[in-house]
């Protein structure tokens, strides 16, 4: 692996190299820009598990992502001491730090695009553009393509998580939030569209995941 190039600071969207900060790493600013941002201060209205509680305490996706956010950064560090002991990255200035950082920002940000009720808000999102379907004549073939209309048929939160990251937010800014490529590679859980031909299943020897994690709009 090119660890120099994985772990490169460079930011989508921008093409200038980053003004380096003394003890501030561009993967540290990658996790204050999330917890700043609006989309991550709305999980506080997404409940994570509603178990009719006696009290008034109840779990939302912020608490939820925090809490995420902390086992990942310890986790982050633990593997990233070994990898550069192995590959012996320190010579480039690497600590394994940069790796929690890392896995922090992206568990930070790893619902900010799942609908209210989780997976239950999902089924409701596909079962509307079900209905929008059957409402407008022609719309398979005249306003979506097979690839456009899986993304609605098999709508996705965390698909949307990355239409947040890299473009709804902070418009019209090319790029979104123009987090660090890393960041945005440790986010991508399921790198894979929502339609896989039926030629490319047969084929594939690989153990293709149901879930995708972006849309159409993004492909690029």
């Amino acid at each position: 692996m090119d660890w120099k190039k994985l772990l490169t600071p460079q930011r989508l969207g921008r093409t200038e190299q980053e003004d380096i900060q003394h003890g501030r790493t561009p993967f540290l600013r990658d996790y204050d820009r999330l917890v700043f941002s609006s989309p991550f201060r709305r999980l506080k209205d997404k409940t994570q598990v509603f178990s009719l509680p006696t009290n008034d305490y109840i779990r939302t996706r912020l608490i939820h992502s925090l809490e995420v956010s902390c086992v990942g950064r310890s986790l982050g560090r633990i593997v990233g001491d070994e990898i550069i002991k192995r590959h012996k990255l320190d010579k480039y200035g690497y600590s394994p730090s940069d790796f929690g950082e890392i896995v922090s920002a992206a568990c930070l940000a790893h619902d900010i695009g799942n609908p209210p009720f989780g997976h239950s808000g999902e089924d409701a999102i596909r079962t509307a553009f079900q209905s929008w379907y059957s409402s407008v004549n022609q719309i398979k073939e005249e306003l979506l393509t097979e690839f456009q209309k899986a993304d609605f048929d098999l709508f996705e939160g965390n698909a949307q998580g990355f239409r947040i990251l890299t473009k709804l937010e902070m418009v019209p800014q090319r790029g979104g939030m123009q987090l660090t490529c890393p960041t945005l590679a440790a986010f991508t859980k399921y790198p894979r569209e929502s339609l896989i031909p039926e030629s490319i299943l047969k084929n594939s020897t690989s153990r293709i995941p149901k879930k995708h994690g972006f849309f159409q709009a993004e492909k690029d």
